[in-house]
């Protein structure tokens, strides 16, 4: 495992927005950019940053209002998301970068490449975009049968999306640690941002990128009307790593599967 040198640094945005995120590796390496998922924060990928080749340049961002990043905005879509990520690679001076996002963060990672087309080599989703009552744009009742059980029992539902993402005989220690870091995300940020990506129109965002799209999600949760809606559009590739938070679990494995998707 490299011994990486890593500078923590942060970068203003408008309405009293700070983003806090780490680099390490030099400069003129391959850089990529890890984008955590719902409810989690950077230090998500600290052990699969620590099993990459010591040449990369790793960026990894805690978005609005997760880990140590602070906002008073009212606006939580995806694309705001990805303007967070945006203005931290503009202010690393960022030529080129592949974006790799878990969950919610795999739908910030496409806005990212969406909105910076010259800059974003290759959209990385970890466990994300296959979701399909999550991931495409809702109608207003759909939105609301997601949402509700959120609004009424914000514990509760989060602890049953927990367990959505699990395959079966995943130990219950495991889930509870996760539900433990997931129920405390900062609101009214949480609850917005689960409202802005059921809103998010993924199948709009993807006919404007251009970029390849990798997906890793896991085998036991990926459906088939997934891989046929989406499979001509983005390479589908099923992992058994563990569960919706496979980076966590298996992190030298993840981080084997990037490199090999961003060495092809």
């Amino acid at each position: 495992m490299p011994n990486r040198t890593v500078a923590s640094r942060a970068v203003q945005r408008p309405n009293d927005t700070t983003i806090r995120y780490t680099i390490s590796g030099p400069a003129d390496g391959p850089t990529l950019a890890f984008i955590h998922g719902w409810g989690c924060n950077r230090g998500d990928f600290d052990a699969v940053i620590g099993f990459l080749p010591e040449h990369y340049r790793v960026l990894a961002i805690d978005l609005a209002e997760h880990g140590e990043s602070r906002s008073t905005r009212d606006i939580w879509t995806m694309e705001e998301f990805a303007r967070d990520v945006a203005a931290v690679l503009e202010a690393e001076a960022v030529g080129t970068c592949a974006v790799v996002g878990h969950s919610l963060g795999g739908a910030v990672a496409v806005e990212t490449g969406r909105i910076l087309p010259d800059v974003v080599s290759h959209v990385v989703a970890l466990d994300a975009l296959h979701y399909l009552s999550l991931f495409l744009a809702q109608d207003e009742q759909q939105a609301h049968a997601v949402l509700q059980p959120f609004r009424e029992d914000f514990a509760a539902a989060t602890r049953r999306m927990i367990e959505g993402g699990s395959p079966e005989g995943t130990d219950p220690a495991l889930n509870d640690a996760y539900f433990t870091k997931m129920v405390a995300v900062r609101q009214p940020a949480g609850l917005r941002a689960l409202e802005g990506l059921v809103h998010w129109d993924m199948d709009a965002a993807l006919r404007e990128v251009t970029q390849p799209v990798t997906l890793f999600a896991v085998r036991s949760i990926l459906s088939q009307e997934a891989v046929d809606r989406y499979g001509d559009r983005i390479h589908i590739v099923p992992v058994d790593l563990g569960t919706h938070h496979f980076h966590v679990e298996s992190p030298e494995g993840t981080a084997k599967l990037l490199v090999d998707a961003l060495s092809e």
